[in-house]
């Protein structure tokens, strides 16, 4: 069934489950249910993309700029290609894919190097995820689990409270298992809740009968509480997310000072817990849903639970196959925890349990669980986990190459050295600002492992020659390296969720700039203070 054929005409009942399941990264606009006005913007938004990319990625290559030739041409491409990102004249994978091969065309590095971060475990963890996430909602196993959030008392009652205990599940995940490996494994709950309120929207007339329940404001704030939440919870220890343990390494090494796991989590967690409380309320006063109470949720919830009947041997098969790729992610952590980050244990566990190989383990489980012996019949059969969302995969692979890019030309060391020197900066309170807007600026398009990786030993030497100690905004700069919530390619976790189709590039870019400037006031204000009150004077 395609996506036209899901497309229901006019007074028709939308089949909300299968809009779901049949979800995609990127629809034409005969493919969406839109105002005229929206229309009107949509098309207006994607012909100027076509010809604007063009004419900025010429205009940037034409600038007399005193720039290695590799440097100028892939500032000029990116600049292109985050244009069609922006604009979609073509779908956003497909952009990805047209700056890949002007890279190569235009000589900045051979074929074989532009394309070989495709290999990174990354795309596999999205392999295996997108397949864990079929399994789960082909089987009813994520309606499963929305129904028992729902059913909260504190919960289930409004949409707002839905979103807000969602993202605190999400934050407490994040914080001991990767960010990328908690947005895949709520995914599917996620999407779950959202087939709930959307049928119960529905049934109740809350809506038009052929309304397209990928378009709520609702399950934009609700995808978008996933992934930003996870980046939120992902610094409040040291191993949350790669980028802590890089910046914290480099730290280390330039200043002799260490920060022990309790110390960290004592300097996150309020400027974690203020982050939350920021983004709760961005994402609900830009995304307000469409209804505050969700009236008769509890009567709904138990008819629906009724009427899934007993967990199926499917769904058990699916979930074993679940807990035991979440146990194996979260494995590492615990060793961490224990044993600690610098040991042989932990080097050895967490090199060979990588997420990436995990779930892609994970996932062929499905297809070794059998649901009917005789017939041979297993959990997943491949055409289900031919339907994942491979657009995602090939927009986060072109990410990562432009990421790597950007460190291997030493484009990111040039924009950071330069801006520096322009700027004259000579204080830790400069220097911070610096550190985390450019740590934000990359991180919008690269992963936030690259950027931390390239902005950390760009700010070291810049305070360095300061004549400041680099302490307080190195670790600025690896907080800020978690941001960068504009795009897709910003964060595994964001195309995870971009992924689902329900959040339209707009409305991240939208609800991400914002976000952005609020966590970066943030880290700029509090995390000096706790870097003073946990730890006493540095500088």
């Amino acid at each position: 069934m395609t996506a036209t054929d899901r497309q229901p005409g006019p007074g028709q009942r939308t089949d909300v489950d299968a809009a779901f399941r049949g979800s995609a990264t990127y629809r034409s606009l005969g493919e969406q249910t839109l105002s005229p006005a929206e229309e009107r913007f949509e098309k207006g938004r994607r012909t100027v993309g076509l010809f604007l990319a063009p004419v900025v990625t010429i205009v940037f290559a034409l600038l007399p700029l005193d720039l290695p030739r590799d440097q100028h041409l892939l500032a000029a491409v990116l600049l292109g290609v985050i244009v069609l990102w922006i604009t979609e004249p073509v779908p956003i994978p497909i952009g990805g894919l047209i700056g890949v091969g002007m890279i190569v065309v235009l000589g900045v590095v051979p074929a074989d190097d532009a394309v070989a971060p495709f290999g990174s475990t990354t795309v596999f963890t999205f392999i295996g995820a997108f397949i864990l996430a079929a399994a789960m909602l082909k089987h009813g196993v994520a309606r499963r689990f929305a129904m028992v959030i729902l059913s909260m008392n504190w919960v289930g009652g409004s949409t707002a409270r839905v979103i807000i205990a969602f993202g605190l599940i999400t934050c407490l995940l994040s914080a001991f298992v990767s960010n990328t490996a908690t947005v895949a494994m709520l995914l599917p709950t996620a999407i779950g809740i959202l087939s709930v309120i959307a049928k119960l929207m529905q049934d109740k007339g809350l809506v038009r009968p052929d309304f397209d329940p990928l378009r709520l404001r609702v399950g934009v704030a609700l995808m978008l509480m996933l992934a930003y939440g996870a980046s939120v919870g992902g610094l409040l220890t040291p191993v949350g997310t790669p980028p802590n343990l890089i910046g914290r390494g480099l730290i280390e090494e330039a200043t002799g000072e260490r920060i022990g796991f309790l110390d960290w989590m004592l300097i996150a967690l309020p400027i974690c817990a203020l982050m939350f409380v920021a983004l709760a309320a961005v994402l609900l006063l830009l995304n307000r849903p469409e209804i505050k109470r969700i009236e008769g949720v509890h009567e709904y919830v138990q008819q629906e639970r009724a009427e899934l009947g007993p967990v199926t041997r499917a769904e058990r098969n699916t979930l074993t196959a679940f807990g035991i790729t979440v146990a194996l992610w979260i494995f590492p952590g615990v060793i961490a925890l224990t044993a600690g980050t610098d040991s042989e244990l932990y080097t050895t566990i967490s090199d060979r349990l990588d997420e990436g190989i995990v779930a892609v383990l994970g996932a062929s489980l499905l297809f070794l669980l059998p649901t009917d012996w005789k017939s041979r019949e297993f959990t997943l059969n491949w055409s289900d986990a031919a339907k994942i969302d491979w657009g995602t995969i090939l927009l986060f692979g072109t990410g990562i190459i432009f990421g790597s890019l950007l460190a291997d030309t030493g484009l990111a060391e040039t924009i950071g050295q330069s801006s520096a020197d322009t700027l004259g900066l000579t204080s830790t309170f400069a220097i911070t600002v610096f550190a985390v807007i450019l740590a934000i600026i990359i991180s919008e398009t690269t992963s936030n492992t690259a950027s931390a990786a390239v902005v950390v030993p760009i700010i070291i030497p810049v305070a360095v020659a300061a004549g400041i100690n680099p302490f307080v905004p190195a670790l600025a700069a690896t907080f800020a390296a978690s941001f960068g919530f504009m795009l897709p390619v910003s964060t595994p976790q964001n195309a995870i969720v971009y992924g689902s189709g329900v959040v339209p590039i707009t409305k991240m870019i939208r609800s991400g700039i914002t976000f952005d400037i609020l966590g970066g006031l943030l880290i700029v204000l509090l995390l000096p203070v706790m870097v003073d009150l946990v730890l006493g004077s540095v500088g």
